[in-house]
């Protein structure tokens, strides 16, 4: 059976390495059987991706945003693997929170959300089923267009 690792391959990603902190927090966080993770934000070799990991989200930059929501999942599965030693000790994937810094009247957060969310599917199959909260906000850190937030249930027993 393939990897976690080998899926992201196969999904045509690579799991990057864990991005830098840009402040007094932690990556991601064990408590009990629940790992949760900091916003992460669409960032490849420390800067934001461009298109679409920059500025406000509207109607005509959705589909980039889309994508950068998977850079941003991959940047949160990074966290996980740094805190749990492997992405194959993750049994579900319990929640996705994605916030968009949305254009006034820009209000298809949830389609944005969507390029985490299958993502996730493809790659974990039946554990990627999660709850999900898509928001729009005015404004995201570095001007970032989006932040993502996941919240995985793991096997402490093969950490």
């Amino acid at each position: 059976m393939a990897t976690i690792e080998e899926k992201i391959i196969k999904a045509g990603f690579m799991l990057p390495p864990l991005p830098a902190v840009a402040g007094l927090y932690s990556p991601a966080i064990i408590t009990g059987n629940l790992v949760f993770t900091s916003g992460q934000l669409p960032l490849m070799d420390g800067k934001l991706i461009e298109p679409g990991g920059k500025g406000k989200v509207s109607d005509v930059r959705k589909d980039e945003a889309f994508h950068a929501s998977r850079v941003a999942l991959l940047n949160a599965l990074a966290a996980i693997k740094s805190v749990t030693g492997s992405l194959d000790a993750i049994e579900k994937i319990v929640k996705l929170t994605l916030y968009v810094s949305s254009e006034t009247f820009f209000s298809s957060q949830h389609l944005v959300a969507n390029g985490a969310s299958s993502l996730l599917h493809e790659i974990f199959g039946e554990r990627g089923a999660h709850a999900r909260s898509a928001v729009g906000v005015a404004e995201l850190p570095l001007d970032a267009s989006l932040e993502l937030e996941l919240i995985v249930q793991y096997n402490s027993a093969s950490h």
